[in-house]
């Protein structure tokens, strides 16, 4: 792509706004990506000099296509996580994903649902029809529950890593 994307960003929900990641916001970022329960499910917690690369390739990612994980916050300003669409590799296919991370003492309450509902339906609206993913390490049942939520099924079975066969929940989104 030449030039910049048309940056997007969700709706607000009714607990929760979206904003573009920023230099300032390293380290509620660091303290998410580096808490060992959050990131259980990846291979290593992320470094505070890690969560500011983090950052920087959102930036990268905002600007090349529009989209990236946004920082997900209520309406009061406190910080809940992250949510968004990134382009991913499933079987060395690029595909669509809705990711998410939210912070340990905001967990169980909805919060990353309702940012990725929120994230489908801006996807109905800009860049849909589509096929929307999440790529969710098998043993990650709470992840694998809020892709259910959106309505997403086991579509496949990523195994282009040797170390792990990931699963991939998805769904065909419609225009809105």
């Amino acid at each position: 792509m030449t030039g910049a994307a048309r940056r997007l960003l969700p709706s607000p929900t009714a607990r929760l706004r979206f904003r573009e990641m920023r230099e300032d916001d390293l380290d509620q970022i660091a303290e998410m990506l580096g808490d060992p329960e959050v990131m259980a499910f990846y291979p290593a917690v992320k470094t505070h000099a890690e969560s500011a690369e983090w950052i920087a390739r959102m930036q990268e990612r905002y600007r090349e296509h529009g989209h990236g994980l946004w920082v997900i916050e209520t309406h009061d300003g406190e910080f809940i996580g992250d949510c968004g669409l990134t382009w991913q590799s499933a079987n060395d296919a690029p595909v669509l994903e809705v990711g998410y991370h939210v912070r340990r003492a905001s967990q169980r309450r909805g919060y990353a649902t309702e940012a990725a509902r929120a994230c489908v339906e801006l996807v109905a609206r800009e860049l849909a029809p589509t096929l929307l993913t999440a790529i969710i390490h098998p043993a990650n049942t709470a992840s694998r529950g809020v892709a259910e939520n959106l309505g997403m099924t086991h579509i496949d079975d990523d195994r282009a890593h040797p170390w792990i066969v990931r699963t991939v929940m998805g769904m065909q989104v419609a225009p809105a």
